[in-house]
């Protein structure tokens, strides 16, 4: 989305230093200068580094304008115009909120324990069909990815998806503040960064926050077979579609193939059609119902619900089914884990045809009191399902375990055609590194 640097620094209360800066424009934003198109405005972000090391940087990648709470370093090196602020992080949230406030059509938030961005990769798909959609990179979820997302919109957009995650109470909410949903998902309530919540009742009640923002005219689409999500419906004015076996919107004759593709037969209150998924695994049926269900009442036809859910490709390292040169099946879900992720994925292997399965597993980080029973629950379930485990970074499996990727791939040893490997584990694992080893074997 273009603004005028002056328009830029009226919203943040900032001052511009720098010549010509009035007249300058900048096109959407950026907090990583390695990712730098060039005409964005750049914001140096305090974090485990202090962004501000990085504005020469940035402008040399071609941004046309940076915030900076460095005053005096910006009267020094005004190189292009910079706009003095006193946070770098709350003003790229009010140009969040400045450019939400350009955007017509329906703005869907999503949250959830598990799924959310394989639902706004599905969704994504599916309002294609009728709208120009812009929707949040990767898992630009927190309180810097929604106003990334939202300022890094082009200025013909026509339906927006943001994902949202919560590291805490209120932050929803506070993120809701700035996107202002019209539609709102709730994917599930599951065993998810518990350490920070400590239950389930109080990671609803996070998640809830989405909900609680909806305008009465707005719609909240819930997962009916989740107790937690379903008493949501009382915490809306908005209109409420249901998805799920118990929901309005469902699935019906689903079959998994060999490839670990999902056909089912979606049922609505807008009409059935059949539908065949391009992400892989059944568990994400229901992240398919979530999508199709903000399609239709979006007013995409039923037809283009199913053809962009036929379309839709996943985010990298999740349920990526690649085969390597030895024959060897490797499943990539490494992007991160939590017990119910992990047990889906764990039915996926199963599935594959193999003649030996292995899950390679890292850490489920985050889970505070439940951390030991829930490794164990996942060892347990991967034993009754005739799958081998080795740990990775972690002996909470109680099973045998090694410290890295390189070692993980030692132990394994020769593989190949007849094996099948699941990589998964919470990022601090960093297993995609295993598996592209894998993918060369």
């Amino acid at each position: 989305m273009r603004f005028p640097v002056s328009e830029v620094a009226a919203a943040v209360s900032g001052t511009v230093v720098g010549t010509a800066g009035d007249e300058a424009t900048v096109d959407g934003a950026a907090i990583d200068s390695r990712e730098m198109l060039g005409g964005e405005l750049f914001v140096p972000i305090m974090g485990v580094r202090d962004g501000h090391d990085f504005i020469t940087a940035a402008v040399e990648r071609g941004a046309a304008a940076y915030l900076t709470s460095r005053a005096a370093e910006a009267m020094a090196t005004a190189e292009v115009p910079a706009v003095v602020v006193d946070d770098t992080a709350a003003a790229l949230s009010t140009l969040g909120g400045l450019a939400r406030s350009r955007l017509a059509g329906p703005v869907v938030g999503i949250t959830g324990s598990v799924g959310k961005t394989t639902t706004k990769d599905l969704l994504t798909a599916v309002l294609g069909h009728r709208y120009r959609t812009h929707a949040s990179l990767r898992s630009f979820n927190n309180e810097l990815g929604v106003p990334l997302t939202l300022v890094n919109a082009p200025d013909d957009t026509e339906a927006t998806v943001v994902e949202m995650g919560a590291r805490g109470h209120g932050h929803i909410a506070e993120l809701c503040q700035v996107a202002r949903p019209t539609v709102g998902v709730v994917t599930t309530v599951e065993l998810v960064h518990t350490e920070m919540f400590g239950d389930l009742e109080s990671v609803a009640a996070a998640k809830g926050e989405l909900i609680e923002s909806l305008p009465d005219e707005g719609v909240a689409v819930l997962n009916a077979d989740n107790p937690f999500v379903a008493e949501m419906a009382a915490r809306t004015s908005a209109r409420v579609v249901t998805i799920g076996k118990r929901g309005e919107v469902h699935a019906a004759a689903v079959e998994v193939d060999g490839d670990l593709r999902t056909r089912f037969e979606l049922r609505s209150p807008w009409g059935s059609t059949e539908v065949v998924l391009a992400v892989r695994g059944a568990h994400n049926v229901h992240n398919a119902l979530a999508a199709a269900a903000v399609g239709l009442v979006c007013g995409v036809d039923l037809a283009a619900v199913a053809e962009g859910l036929g379309q839709a490709e996943g985010s990298p390292w999740r349920m990526d089914l690649r085969r390597a040169p030895s024959g060897l099946q490797v499943l990539n879900d490494a992007y991160n884990a939590g017990p119910a992720s992990m047990e889906a994925a764990l039915h996926a292997l199963a599935r594959l045809d193999a003649d030996r399965r292995i899950a390679v597993l890292g850490p489920m980080a985050e889970l505070g009191d439940h951390h030991e029973a829930a490794h164990r629950r996942v060892a347990e379930l991967a034993v009754a399902l005739g799958i081998e485990v080795l740990a990775v970074g972690t002996d909470d499996y109680g099973v045998a375990s090694v410290p890295d990727a390189d070692a993980a791939l030692e132990s394994l040893g020769p593989l190949g055609e007849g094996d099948a490997v699941l990589v998964k584990g919470s990022r601090v694992a960093g297993l995609e590194h295993l598996a592209h080893l894998l993918h060369g074997a």
